[in-house]
């Protein structure tokens, strides 16, 4: 059954793609805010959202390169 990410259950790859893309729009988002904010705490807050968002993206080509070993098939 398709999702919205357009992605039919047995190949992840439209899916991953698109996960990393959102994530890649909100860091923007993130750190833009971050550079407009007044409140130092707010600014930590959008980098700090920024940074962990990049740290799920990697984790997202991690799985796509199948460069880690939890990402690779059991023998």
């Amino acid at each position: 059954m398709p999702d919205n990410f357009g992605n039919s259950g047995k190949n992840p790859r439209p899916g991953t793609a698109r996960l990393k893309g959102l994530l890649s729009e909100t860091v923007e988002y993130a750190r833009s805010h971050a550079a407009e904010a007044i409140d130092p705490k707010a600014q930590a807050l959008f980098e700090t959202t920024a940074e962990v968002l990049l740290g799920l993206r990697k984790a997202y080509e991690a799985f796509e390169k199948k460069n880690e070993p939890a990402w690779r098939k059991a023998s």
